[in-house]
């Protein structure tokens, strides 16, 4: 409901001065509170223990496809633990195109997980989409820059390399149009104009990908986990903030 100014100006005209200073402030502040645009909230990705809502467990490299027989991702006290069965896809139902996404996450020894983002319900999020690589260098001693974390999978390497291995780190990602911007634990890794990325990738098979400057600017987000050995990745205070 709109503030009724007709009503508070006469209550302000009865009352002392310093009384009319402190009820103007509440009445802007009040005012103000009701018109926040939604799109400036901070939504929860998991807001309740259990099988995540408004998500789907897909496959590895085709999210079109489900995920391994078993395949489970669950939340408990707050914290998504990757399914046991290796090689998944935790995928959004939704569509997104431009937001603001931040989470903790941690991995094991030999864990390896990426963020999608703008990705299709179909191929390989890495390629068709994009993938914000989320990997221990254990995982893989011979990855490029590009596949370690903080890279756009085998396409755009980090600015720096500022993962804490075995600990909880922190992303918080930017995506407006073109532009792309991610912090990890406090320090930019990436800020790039995507319309400018027309290197090459290949993809697993040796075939070549769509350039990132032609990938999609609407898709769903998700995360994954191909981790080695007993730990899957752990996600937890994931929120994300619409801006379209």
């Amino acid at each position: 409901m709109k503030p009724d100014w007709a009503v508070r100006s006469k209550i302000f005209m009865s009352t002392p001065l310093v009384t009319h200073r402190a009820f103007l402030l509440v009445a802007l502040l009040a005012g103000s509170a009701q018109w926040v645009p939604a799109a400036e909230r901070w939504a929860p990705l998991f807001p309740a223990d259990g099988m995540p809502t408004g998500w789907t467990v897909r496959a590895w490299n085709d999210v079109s496809k489900p995920g391994p027989t078993g395949a489970l991702w669950r939340v408990e006290g707050g914290v998504l633990t990757g399914a046991a069965e290796r090689g998944s896809w935790l995928m959004s139902e939704k569509e997104f195109s431009d937001f603001e996404l931040e989470f903790d996450f941690k991995l094991g020894p030999t864990g390896n997980s990426g963020c999608a983002l703008r990705a299709p319900m179909a191929g390989d999020p890495a390629f068709d989409g994009m993938e914000l690589q989320m990997a221990d260098y254990r995982y893989n001693t011979n990855a490029k820059p590009s596949e370690l974390t903080g890279g756009i999978y085998r396409a755009i390497p980090p600015t720096k390399q500022v993962y804490k291995p075995t600990e909880w780190n922190h992303y918080h990602i930017t995506l407006r149009g073109s532009h792309l911007a991610a912090v990890l634990n406090g320090e930019k890794v990436q800020e790039v104009d995507l319309s400018t990325q027309s290197p090459e990738v290949k993809r697993h098979n040796g075939a070549p990908a769509v350039p990132v400057k032609d990938r999609p600017r609407r898709g769903h987000i998700g995360f994954q986990n191909l981790s080695r050995g007993t730990e899957p990745v752990l996600i937890r205070n994931a929120r994300l903030k619409v801006l379209e």
